[in-house]
Order: structure tokens, then C-alpha cells, then sequence
């Protein structure tokens, strides 16, 4: 069943990788991960077919010259495999597959549906295991992705979840991270780069590093000339002009 991709032990390719040919770029292959979920999804699906399946046996064997017992027993037999039979075909065609730069889920039996999200753009990763999970061996992933609701927010039922939780978070958090580019593949500068300041111009020596002023113009950085000093005023008393030194 799977965990980090890598080829069938017994030489014959492995489903996922149909969907590996399909989906990805040549530079995300082979991926990182390749799986589908853990069995334990079936368990569900199977509690609730079972009853049907007794019930519609025992209807079938109950009276088979009546038609009407008959007919129900057999309904119900028909629908509770063509049940169990949808829900494994489903489990079958799911796989979670993460690469350098995404994280993909593919689902469908006759219409193909891809999920997809990008590595660069998660945030934060949950990862939970129930008791039940504890003891089968299955995990819940949570991805956060700056705020945005995305259709692979939550996967349930991973099997192996602690190796895969591992790989993950290397990829997100570790030493190689996530490729560097866009959604597209397309590689973008670095953020450092970006802000690195530009150098000074040369302006000749002597100049301390500052632009040169232009021949004739005015610097902006020239102090302002002075204000010209304005001449003692005479005091006003009562509306009236004094001179100074009185009459």
C-alpha cells in the first residue's frame, strides 16, 4: 500500500503512478510521496452493508418459492455489494501524492478529479491520530494555507501518518524546503536579493560617497540662507504708538 513512493516489490508499476504521468511535471518526478489511504476507510462502509447483506440472505433462503421475500432478499443482496463495491473502487482510485513543489489528492473512478495545492503556500501543518488510528496504524493530515479554505485542508485515514508527517514537514520545514517558483514552476528571485539595497554612486573621490549637485542648480540638501534681521518695533500702549524714551 504505500508510503514514500517507490517502485512495486514484485516489478509491476504501482497504480499511483498512472496518475504520476498524468499530473505531475518531469522536474516533480518520481515524487516524494505516493499512497492511498489506509484500509481502515472500508470499515465504515462494510458495518453498514453487513446488516443488508444478512438480511437479504435470509430473505433469500427464507421462502424461495415466495416471490416477494425472494425479491426483496435479492434487492438487497445486489445493492449492499453494488455498495461495497463503489466504496473500494473508490478507495482503490484515491491517492495522496506529495512532490518538491505540491501536495495532490487524485479521486474519481469513471470522472478523474485532481486536488492540488502548493507547497509554498501552507502555512501550517496538524497532524492527528485517534486511538483507533494509534492502534491500526492511520493518521489525519491538516494543511493551513494563509488563511484560504482549500479542498485539500484536511486528508483522513493516511496510512503510516508518523513517516509520512516526517517527510513532510522535511520538505516544508527542513533543510531543502520547498523548491523555490511560482505555481507554474517558474523559478522567482529570492526575497533577500529583492531587498538587498543598490550601492552608492561613484561620484569621484573626495565626494564622501554623496551625488555630485548639478553644475549651476540647487542641491536639496543646501541649508536655507538666513532670514535678514528685522529692526526693534516700538511698543503699542493703548491702542497708541510710544516712543521710546517717552515725552
Amino acid at each position: 500500500m504505500g508510503g514514500p513512493a517507490a517502485p512495486a516489490s514484485d516489478g509491476r508499476r504501482p497504480r499511483w503512478s498512472k496518475d504520476a504521468e498524468k499530473y505531475l511535471l518531469p522536474t516533480e518526478q518520481p515524487p516524494v510521496i505516493a499512497t492511498r489511504r489506509h484500509w481502515a476507510v472500508l470499515i465504515v462502509p462494510a458495518l453498514k452493508a453487513l446488516p443488508v447483506l444478512a438480511v437479504g440472505g435470509w430473505l433469500l433462503v427464507l421462502d424461495p418459492d415466495n416471490r416477494v421475500t425472494s425479491s426483496v432478499g435479492l434487492v438487497g443482496l445486489v445493492g449492499a455489494l453494488g455498495y461495497l463495491t463503489l466504496r473500494v473502487g473508490e478507495w482503490w482510485m484515491r491517492h495522496f501524492i506529495v512532490t518538491n513543489r505540491r501536495v495532490l489528492l487524485t479521486t474519481g473512478i469513471v470522472v478523474r478529479t485532481v486536488a492540488l495545492l502548493p507547497l509554498r503556500r501552507i502555512t501550517d501543518l496538524t497532524y492527528k491520530e485517534t486511538l483507533l488510528g494509534q492502534l491500526l496504524g492511520y493518521g489525519t493530515f491538516r494543511f493551513e494555507s494563509a488563511g484560504q479554505q482549500q479542498a485539500l485542508s484536511e486528508i483522513t485515514y493516511l496510512p503510516r501518518a508518523d513517516v509520512l508527517y516526517r517527510d513532510v514537514s522535511d520538505l516544508l520545514f527542513g533543510g531543502d524546503g520547498a523548491d523555490s517558483g511560482d505555481d507554474e514552476g517558474s523559478s522567482e528571485p529570492s526575497p533577500r536579493a529583492a531587498r538587498e539595497p543598490q550601492p552608492p554612486e561613484d561620484t569621484g573621490p573626495g565626494t564622501s560617497g554623496r551625488a555630485r549637485a548639478p553644475e549651476g542648480g540647487h542641491r536639496d540638501t543646501a541649508p536655507n540662507p538666513p532670514l535678514r534681521p528685522r529692526g526693534p518695533r516700538s511698543p503699542r500702549v493703548a491702542g497708541r504708538r510710544v516712543r521710546e524714551g517717552g515725552r
